[in-house]
């Protein structure tokens, strides 16, 4: 009796084992990020707290505020869709 192996089995447990080495890199490159957008953020650059600012000035706020957010959704999709990736393959 022969011995079959379960490739997609096999494919998946890796998969997962390298979907969470992406969330980890990511999350470590998302601890380098934090304190440059916080400082970005400050009364000496962009004074985002402080209400009498441009338009422009408010608009950049907004970018480098949802920039931390939407990063870590970019992590999960791509940890994810590495795991999908390899389901269907």
């Amino acid at each position: 009796m022969r011995h079959i192996k379960n490739k997609k089995g096999q494919s998946l447990g890796l998969s997962i084992i390298m979907a969470i080495m992406i969330f980890l890199i990511g999350m470590t490159v998302l601890n380098i990020l934090k304190p440059e957008i916080t400082t970005a953020r400050d009364s000496n650059n962009l004074d985002c707290a402080n209400t009498a600012i441009s338009d422009g000035n408010k608009l950049t706020c907004l970018v480098v505020d949802i920039a931390l957010p939407y990063f870590i959704l970019l992590i999960i999709s791509v940890a994810g869709g590495y795991i999908t990736a390899r389901m269907l393959l």
